[in-house]
């Protein structure tokens, strides 16, 4: 896990902005600050704000003015904000969300007109690419909590995630066919969430789908009353926290790894990793706790 994390570190682009997610609000950029009270030069607007809380780490993305769309910035500094300290035992489960009404319109088109090569173009893409991946490839699970549209790239983010939660109000679509540009990229990620079908007519229509309806083909985990939507989302996270850092990393692997088997190779991978959970400190920890009645105590290894 740590070796397939630091291969997609290492294919990041662009300076790095990692944050320093304590336990208060920070934004890319809070590392460096210098001494207190010296002057720096204005920051350009942060794109993604971070903070980390009792080892839930929440990403929002923060530019509401261009619907969050993914620019190749916001895509670096979303990345950069999952990939920092991603081995750290004091992050157990990550959260994103956005700011305002639209959760993310998907690519900034401006940065994919013919006034860029197709060398950024290609950047762009391959960036958003290697986004998506890591959230599969995280150690830790990686919840999408949407309160109003995802779509194109969005709708792609939201179906990469491991779990996703949305308001009532919220709506996803895969546009791109309505200007010209197919969703091929999101397609992926969509075309392993819902049924082949369900995802064609989105792909071919670019219709918006409601919130209720990404539930029952299974673009979501849960759909939840928007008063209710950040209550239920940590209620999610601290349950996960509640459990081994370790074990959930080894799951969460073997689930995505055993996808790509037939069933035969399936069992045999998955057999191994149980053998494999068995063996570890908390594998025997919470076996023991269990038999002795008492709560496990993890040591995350």
């Amino acid at each position: 896990m740590a070796a397939a994390i630091g291969q997609l570190a290492a294919g990041a682009r662009g300076p790095s902005r990692f944050l320093r997610c304590g336990r208060v609000l920070l934004t890319s950029g809070d590392c460096n600050r210098g001494a207190a009270g010296a002057r720096q030069p204005q920051p350009e607007q942060q794109l993604t704000i971070c903070r980390q809380l009792d080892g839930i780490r929440t990403i929002i993305l923060n530019n509401p003015k261009k619907r969050n769309a993914l620019s190749l910035r916001m895509l670096k500094s979303l990345q950069n904000d999952i990939l920092h300290e991603a081995e750290s035992k004091d992050l157990r489960v990550i959260i994103i969300s956005a700011e305002g009404p639209v959760f993310s319109s998907g690519h900034d088109l401006k940065e994919l007109t013919d006034e860029q090569s197709q060398d950024y173009h290609a950047e762009v893409f391959q960036t958003c690419a290697e986004v998506m991946m890591l959230i599969q490839k995280h150690p830790v699970p990686i919840i999408a909590k949407v309160n109003g549209l995802a779509t194109a790239a969005g709708c792609q983010l939201v179906a990469s995630c491991d779990i996703a939660l949305a308001s009532e109000k919220s709506h996803f679509a895969t546009p791109g066919v309505n200007i010209g540009l197919f969703c091929s990229t999101p397609a992926v990620a969509l075309g392993r969430s819902v049924p082949k079908k369900v995802a064609l007519e989105m792909l071919f229509t670019g219709e918006p789908i409601t919130a209720q309806e990404a539930l029952r083909h299974g673009l979501l985990s849960r759909v939840v009353p928007e008063e209710k939507l950040e209550e239920e989302t940590m209620k999610i996270a601290q349950k996960i926290c509640s459990s081994s850092r370790s074990v959930v990393a080894m799951g969460k692997a073997t689930f995505y790894r055993q996808l790509t088997q037939d069933l035969k190779g399936a069992y045999h991978l998955a057999s191994h990793a149980m053998l494999d959970n068995l063996a570890t400190q908390d594998g025997q920890e919470g076996i023991t706790a269990f038999i002795q009645k008492r709560k496990p105590v993890w040591s995350h290894s």
